[in-house]
């Protein structure tokens, strides 16, 4: 069975099964973080091919650092994931390291958006992350993710 899939016409993908207990070497943990962030000038970038690429690259980036993506959905000018992280990183850093790795990536594989972006940077500096605790919590970030291009909810990140 595939535990891997795409969700309304393939714009929003899921993970099934996202185990709620992990484990490493020293620590047993359940942490899920909601996590929102904006290209830079919040500019249209993030389409078509680039789009595609970004969602495998944040795959490659979580299976390297340990990240297990529950939810992502990749729109035209901001990005959500809903993922777990091994308590060894702070919810900055897990930012940091999926801000940082994909815009090398991406700017390596499509160094035409570097025009579009003035300052070089494919990321806005800040971002939106919120903890989530308890399933009533997971399902309502699941949901928002993956119908909040069709209802805006009125959230003021």
């Amino acid at each position: 069975m595939d535990e891997n899939r795409f969700a309304e016409g393939e714009q929003t993908w899921y993970k099934l099964g996202m185990s709620p207990i992990r484990r490493t070497s020293h620590a047993v943990y359940d942490l899920k973080y909601h996590m929102v962030w904006a290209p830079k000038y919040r500019k249209i970038v993030l389409t078509g091919d680039l789009t595609r690429r970004l969602k495998v690259a944040f795959q490659e980036i979580a299976e390297r650092y340990e990240f297990e993506i529950d939810t992502m959905q990749v729109n035209e000018d901001h990005v959500h994931l809903f993922l777990s992280a091994p308590p060894r990183y702070s919810p900055a850093q897990v930012v940091q390291i999926l801000k940082s790795v994909s815009a090398r990536m991406m700017f390596k594989e499509f160094p035409k958006i570097k025009k579009q972006l003035w300052g070089g940077e494919l990321w806005n500096d800040g971002y939106f992350v919120r903890s989530v605790g308890d399933k009533v919590t997971s399902e309502i970030i699941r949901r928002y993710i993956k119908y909040q291009q069709q209802q805006q909810l009125s959230y003021d990140f």
